[in-house]
C-alpha cells in the first residue's frame, strides 16, 4: 500500500503584502464618512423640525390674537382697541390691534334690524395680529370683519 504524503508551503511574513489591511482600513473608512454624513443629515432634519414646529407655534399665537378679540367682541368704532402681550411666558407672546376703518350703508332689503326708523349698515374692523414662539420665530395676520348695526339718519 502507497501512502500518499501532501506537502504545505507557509509563506514568510516577509512575502506577505497586507493587501487585505489595506482594503479592511479602506472599508472602515467608507463606513465612517457614511456614518458621519448620517448623523449630519439627521440632525440637521431634527433642527428643521423643531423650526416648523417654532413656526407653527407663533402661527397659532397670531391665529390666537386674532379670536380673542372677535370673541370677546373687544372692538369699538371710536377708538383703537389693543390685545396686550402674555405678562410671563416669555418665548411665546401674542398681540393685536383693532381698528375701525369705514361704515357702508346696506340696503333696509337686504338685512332687517326690525326698525324702520334707520338705516342698516356694515362697521368694517381690521385686526392686524402678531405672534411670536421661541427662536425668534414670528407670524403676523391681518383680518377684516364686518358687524351689520343700525345706523344713524
Amino acid at each position: 500500500m502507497q501512502r500518499s504524503t501532501t506537502t504545505y508551503r507557509i509563506h514568510s511574513r516577509a512575502t506577505q503584502s497586507g493587501a487585505t489591511l489595506i482594503v479592511g482600513l479602506v472599508l472602515l473608512l467608507v463606513l465612517t464618512v457614511v456614518g458621519v454624513s448620517g448623523m449630519n443629515m439627521a440632525t440637521m432634519e431634527i433642527t428643521m423640525a423643531g423650526n416648523a414646529q417654532f413656526q407653527q407655534d407663533a402661527f397659532q399665537m397670531a391665529e390666537t390674537a386674532i379670536d380673542i378679540p372677535l370673541a370677546q367682541r373687544d372692538f369699538t368704532t371710536t377708538a383703537q382697541t389693543s390685545l396686550a402681550r402674555l405678562g410671563g411666558n416669555p418665548p411665546y407672546n401674542r398681540q393685536s390691534v383693532t381698528t375701525f376703518q369705514l361704515t357702508t350703508p346696506v340696503p333696509d332689503i337686504a338685512f332687517s334690524m326690525g326698525t324702520t326708523t334707520s338705516a342698516v349698515q356694515a362697521f368694517h374692523f381690521d385686526i392686524d395680529a402678531v405672534g411670536t414662539g421661541p427662536r425668534n420665530a414670528s407670524s403676523q395676520h391681518n383680518q377684516s370683519f364686518y358687524v351689520v348695526g343700525p345706523g344713524g339718519n
